[in-house]
């Protein structure tokens, strides 16, 4: 047999195993264990992007003319296309009764008015803001309060809302300092439960992905929203997780996700010039999603997010 035989055998059973071992974590990421530097919930933030790969494997697997290699190097693309293909179409199905855009501004965004300009230009029925200094709080307040009558605020989180603001309440993420709340909104007399939250971020470095306080501040997010009495929930803001990160199950196994359900792709949203996530977010219960969409970049590291709502 010759090299040049011995190599290509080599080298289709390299993409073959490779191939395979792709589908599988495309697959059964949900098994891959967190114990060693949370590589699963690392996979599970950037896991669409996998798919990368699967025309990289059919164009080698064709070079090398070699059947097995070619299917095998299909097989991940089939997984893939499973996973993610419900994604890809408009689902928008109209404006809908009232409509919520979410915004990260970012705490070294200094253009309150141009990215108070982009958020207005949609005309939402409430904004909701995180990662808003003392400073900046003030400075959207003087943009903002003209135009709402309504307005929540508990440390750097707050909304802006055109309905009015039933009652309101920090929830206690055992910080230390106010990064969430919950405000009862009446939109055309129904009551709706409003969930505010930046939840802290995540660290890729030296010891992996560190997101063990992250992760704690989910679990009791998703505490406060089991516990709502309101049938209707919308929770909104910056969780610094994709809704595939196993992390943020107690808060994502409750709640449906506007941009799934009634927008068009993925929906990343940070880092805002080049977005490879969707870590802001709008999810729901109770109420039927129409539309949902990412808006431009502002002034500030991530994009905004808007969702369109009808009462069901």
């Amino acid at each position: 047999m010759s090299r040049s035989s011995t190599a290509g055998k080599l080298f289709s059973g390299t993409l073959i195993v490779l191939s395979l071992l792709l589908a599988a974590v495309l697959l059964l990421h949900r098994f891959i264990p967190n114990r060693w530097f949370n590589l699963g919930s690392l996979i599970e933030t950037f896991l669409p992007w996998f798919g990368l790969a699967v025309p990289v494997f059919v164009i080698l697997a064709a070079i090398r003319r070699r059947p097995l290699a070619i299917v095998c190097a299909l097989l991940p693309g089939l997984v893939w296309f499973q996973m993610y293909a419900a994604l890809i179409p408009d689902k928008h199905v109209g404006e809908g009764d009232f409509r919520v855009v979410a915004h990260n501004v970012n705490a070294e965004n200094a253009d309150t008015a141009g990215t108070a300009a982009s958020l207005l230009a949609a005309e939402p029925d409430v904004l909701v803001l995180v990662e808003l200094t003392e400073e900046q709080r003030h400075a959207w307040s003087e943009v903002l309060d003209e135009r709402y009558e309504y307005s929540v605020s508990y440390g750097t989180v707050a909304l802006w809302s055109a309905h009015p603001v039933l009652d309101s309440n920090e929830v206690d993420l055992d910080l230390g300092w106010a990064r969430a709340f919950r405000a009862a909104i009446e939109i055309d007399g129904e009551p709706v439960a409003f969930y505010v939250a930046h939840l802290l971020s995540v660290r890729v470095n030296t010891e992996g992905f560190t997101s063990a306080q992250r992760n704690e501040t989910a679990l009791l997010l998703g505490e406060a929203i089991a516990d709502e009495q309101l049938e209707r929930v919308v929770l909104a803001g910056d969780l610094n997780g994709t809704s595939q990160d196993r992390a943020l199950a107690p808060i994502t196994y409750q709640l449906h996700s506007a941009q799934a359900d009634a927008g068009k792709g993925f929906g990343f949203t940070w880092p805002a010039d080049t977005p490879m996530a969707r870590i802001d977010q709008v999810l729901y219960r109770g109420l039927e999603a129409t539309g949902s969409d990412v808006m431009d970049a502002t002034a500030s590291d991530h994009r905004p997010v808007m969702a369109d709502f009808a009462f069901s």
